[in-house]
């Protein structure tokens, strides 16, 4: 019992693990953010956009005290290459949204119902604005960490 508690105290204090973590909880905010904005301006690429943002700002303070455990000296530094980094990812996003939500939205769309684009409502865009953000997260997430570790939080004395 004691080897096991070690062993789950070894996952959930891991870097991995944290990073998971707040990966989720940067996910839910961007998310969040994205889905009310475009229920204001109902436009992917500006929901995007502000959703992108914010979740960048969020996610930089986040790995940088919680997950990296990085010090305070360089941090600025290191907010600009993280902004950069994620710029990268957010092209990406942009792209999907483009593509998926507002021009192509059938390609999602037509798991949801059998009308028509044209005839798409307001509800069936927003499931597939919903549906989009969902996978573009999970291929962002993935390159996110790995482009923070490889690039921005390289070492803990920075």
């Amino acid at each position: 019992m004691k080897k096991l508690n070690s062993i789950c105290k070894q996952f959930f204090t891991s870097e991995v693990f944290k990073y998971l973590f707040f990966g989720v909880l940067t996910t839910l905010v961007y998310m969040g953010v994205r889905l009310i904005i475009f229920e204001l301006i109902p436009v992917g690429s500006v929901s995007v956009v502000i959703a992108n943002i914010i979740a960048i700002l969020f996610a930089f303070f986040t790995n940088d005290k919680f997950v990296f455990n990085q010090t305070p000296k360089g941090w600025f530094g290191r907010l600009v290459k993280f902004s950069i980094a994620r710029l990268s990812t957010l092209l990406l996003d942009l792209v999907m949204a483009f593509l998926l939500v507002d021009h192509f939205p059938g390609i999602i769309g037509h798991f949801l119902t059998s009308l028509p684009v044209s005839s798409y409502s307001t509800e069936i865009l927003e499931k597939v604005n919903g549906i989009e953000t969902l996978i573009s997260q999970v291929l962002i997430m993935a390159f996110n960490y790995l482009i923070s570790k490889l690039f921005v939080f390289k070492d803990n004395n920075n």
